[in-house]
């Protein structure tokens, strides 16, 4: 029999965590309700609305569909690391200039999804942009001023007109 409780250990935020969880228990639901790191939501459950998003070495996951056991050794940033840091400062303030959020559940995921894309350097068509967001879903805004504000961090990154 297989046992049901593993320890973990793993770096959120910059921060060294060791903790007991179930081994069915997912990354999101672990980092809500065990580390009270609420930024990241549980949407649909099944990877296709992006609100979970979390960055796990580096690269986007869904925290819906990653056990918190898979991340033991890892490093998880959330959007209160990515906030906190001020890496998306630029992002945050072109979302609200855009107008490119409204209720902010999908905001989180949204953010650390344009993160990603920006990390890769240069100015991405909106093409790019669109592809790149195609597994964020937002019920409130559209994608326009979205799109609008990842374009002008970009831009503005890349030493252009915002």
């Amino acid at each position: 029999m297989t046992e049901r409780f593993h320890d973990i250990a793993l770096t959120v935020n910059g921060e060294e965590v060791r903790e007991r969880v179930d081994a069915r228990k997912t990354l999101v639901d672990f980092l809500r309700e065990d580390l009270d790191l609420t930024g990241s939501h549980a949407g649909c459950e099944h990877g296709v609305c992006g609100a979970c998003t979390v960055l796990l070495d580096g690269a986007i996951v869904r925290g819906c569909l990653t056990l918190a056991v898979q991340c033991d050794g890892a490093r998880v940033v959330t959007i209160e690391g990515a906030s906190d840091s001020g890496a998306l400062a630029d992002l945050q303030q072109a979302f609200q200039a855009r107008n490119a959020l409204q209720c902010g559940f999908c905001t989180p995921g949204m953010l650390l999804t344009a993160a990603a894309l920006l990390a890769q350097g240069g100015v991405p068509s909106r093409e790019k942009i669109r592809e790149h967001f195609s597994g964020n879903y937002c019920r409130c805004t559209g994608y326009h001023a979205i799109i609008d504000a990842v374009e002008s961090v970009a831009r503005a990154r890349a030493g252009g007109d915002a």
